[in-house]
């Protein structure tokens, strides 16, 4: 029988995402133990100054150590600016390189295992669990490289006047900076990975009423969200109040430590200036010393704390990347390749660009298909139409087509770079109107912007903001309504280089007849062009100007939807027919009862 691999620490396996310098890592820790070092030198310094000053000897004797308390007292505050400046910036950096390198991952691994996550639950994981894991470096890593240089100096210094007093700091210390550290680290253990946890619900319900408030109005599940985010911010605020007690005693710990160093100093001390081994001057410096040298050791417990907090978060992280690279193939590419400034901005589209499923079901992760035995071939300049009720799976097809989530059979024939999904809950980002359309393509210019803007029916919309292509929309900036919102997200798909459009119901909250021009008049339009589409919509009547139409399902309320696969259509599990549209006005009596009463409704 095989031994199970062991668990590797999720933190060893994020922290090399961050791509931290040595050089600067060792240069915080360097600026640190300065700093530091000033205080411990001006503690010993400013010591014998004292004690050797009320011995009345002449003035020039005490004029260098003088200036090297007023030099010590600078270097102080000037080197812990510097290690500020170095460690933050080594941080920050560290940040910026894991989300690169966390999103190359993503883009290249497997598109499903983000395409199952909640939205908000992604955003935790690229956003407050990546700055977790990045102050690991700033908060945990440089203060124990600092406390182990300064706590050797202290000894060392110590050391040189009165040897046993220098063992009791040692031990004093390594209760301060070892054993307490350690106790609060294994008293905050489950406490911290339950913070980590309620602070990643709390992002997902925040950001769930934030951009569905009014949806979750409507379905009256707007006081369920609130007590759901209530209820995480309380868990998460729990948690964070567990920690408050082993940092307490942490805190006690180490106050005894000093206390104790100190009186070891002095009744050690004492004798020795006694008998002549240690002079009294020296005693000052002997006694002082430790109260500066434990203070690089108080940071330590709070250290550990963020060790694992930081572990915590890289856990979550790692669980991410384990879905999208399995293997880790997709990892070491990532650390192997970096970008460079020359790199491509967006894929290289093949020659013959196409989308071919052959019999494929279509389902979100562990959950059963929802669409079965679908049969497509799209190509440039064909618009073929997924049509049926909301919640039937149109979405979860288009999903599947555009290769965001694995086929639960059949196979999907889609080369690099040959489609993009445009999702009916794709992020508008608070920037300007230009810059959310470049989202799909860097190079797009203004007239390309304002020629398909206008094309989609948003010219009016365009002329009436402030600032044109440079309005920010968003908090602060222009606000867009949900018919704004759709078509604007259809417009950065058409701007993008992919020549076949899968695009989610692109006329919701869009008033009819502007729905009925956007399907039949502007999606030909674009096909004309060369571009291959696949349309997911609920609505019939602008069907007439597409080349197929594909029925997933129709409400089971309309007269004759039972007998809707008996017509020979070509049925499959879930695909209730397919055809042209007149084909299937004539053939098939669900979809005409259908098309008839929402031409009534119209009216």
């Amino acid at each position: 029988m095989t031994a199970p691999a062991p668990r590797r620490d999720p933190l060893r396996r994020v922290l090399p995402l961050l791509e931290v310098s040595p050089a600067r890592a060792l240069a915080a820790v360097g600026l640190g133990s300065l700093a530091l070092g000033s205080a411990l030198a001006l503690a010993a310094v400013s010591a014998w100054l004292i004690a050797r000053a009320s011995q009345m000897p002449p003035v020039l004797s005490l004029s260098v150590a003088t200036v090297g308390v007023r030099a010590f007292g600078i270097g102080r505050g000037l080197f812990r600016y510097l290690e500020r400046l170095a460690s933050h910036e080594v941080a920050l950096r560290g940040v910026a390189s894991l989300r690169t390198n966390l999103y190359r991952v993503l883009a290249a691994g497997r598109l499903d295992a983000v395409a199952g996550l909640r939205r908000g639950d992604l955003l935790a994981r690229t956003g407050q669990d990546a700055d977790t894991v990045g102050d690991v470096v700033v908060r945990a890593l440089v203060p124990a490289g600092v406390a182990v240089v300064l706590s050797l100096g202290a000894v060392i210094t110590v050391g040189a006047f009165l040897p046993s007093a220098a063992l009791v700091l040692t031990l004093c210390l390594l209760v301060a900076g070892v054993v307490s550290p350690w106790l609060t680290a294994r008293a905050t253990r489950a406490s911290e990975a339950a913070t980590v946890d309620a602070r990643a619900r709390v992002t997902d319900a925040a950001l769930t009423l934030l951009e569905d408030s009014a949806l979750l109005q409507v379905t009256g599940a707007l006081d369920d969200e609130r007590a759901r985010l209530r209820a995480a911010d309380r868990e998460m605020s729990a948690a964070r109040d567990r920690t408050a007690a082993p940092l307490a005693v942490a805190a006690a710990i180490a106050d005894v430590a000093v206390g104790v160093a100190l009186l070891g100093a002095l009744v050690l001390g004492i004798p020795a200036v006694g008998a002549g081994m240690l002079a009294p001057v020296e005693l000052a410096v002997v006694a002082l010393v430790p109260l500066a040298a434990f203070e690089a050791t108080s940071l330590l417990p709070a250290a550990a704390v963020q060790l694992h907090r930081s572990r915590a978060a890289a856990g979550r992280i790692a669980a991410l990347l384990d879905a999208c690279d399995p293997d880790g193939s997709v990892s070491a590419h990532v650390l192997a390749t970096p970008p460079t400034a020359d790199a491509p901005t967006h894929a290289t589209v093949p020659d013959a660009p196409r989308v071919a499923a052959a019999g494929i079901a279509c389902a979100w992760p562990g959950r059963a298909p929802v669409v079965e035995g679908l049969d497509l071939d799209i190509t440039p300049g064909r618009v073929v139409a997924l049509v049926g009720p909301s919640g039937i799976g149109k979405t979860t097809a288009l999903l599947t087509l555009g290769g965001l989530l694995e086929p639960a059979a059949g196979t999907v024939t889609s080369p690099a770079g040959s489609s993009i999904v445009t999702a009916e809950d794709a992020h508008i980002f608070a920037t300007s109107v230009l810059e959310n359309l470049r989202v799909a393509r860097g190079t797009v210019t203004e007239a390309e912007a304002a020629e398909t803007l206008r094309l989609l029916g948003l010219g009016t919309w365009l002329d009436a903001l402030p600032d044109g292509l440079g309005t920010l929309l968003g908090p602060g900036g222009a606000t867009v309504s949900g018919g704004e919102r759709r078509r604007l997200l259809l417009a950065r798909a058409v701007l993008a280089d992919a020549p076949i459009l899968l695009v989610d119901e692109p006329a919701e909250h869009v008033e009819p007849g502007a729905a009925d021009a956007l399907v039949a008049e502007v999606l030909p339009r674009l096909a004309a062009a060369g571009r291959g589409i696949v349309v997911a919509t609920h609505r019939l009547t602008p069907l007439d100007a597409v080349d197929e139409v594909v029925v997933l399902a129709l409400p089971p309320a309309v007269p004759g939807a039972s007998s809707a696969t008996s017509d020979g259509l070509r049925p499959a599990a879930r695909v209730v027919a397919r055809g042209s549209h007149a084909f299937l006005l004539e053939h098939l009596p669900a979809y005409r009862t259908a098309w008839d009463l929402e031409r009534a409704e119209a009216r």
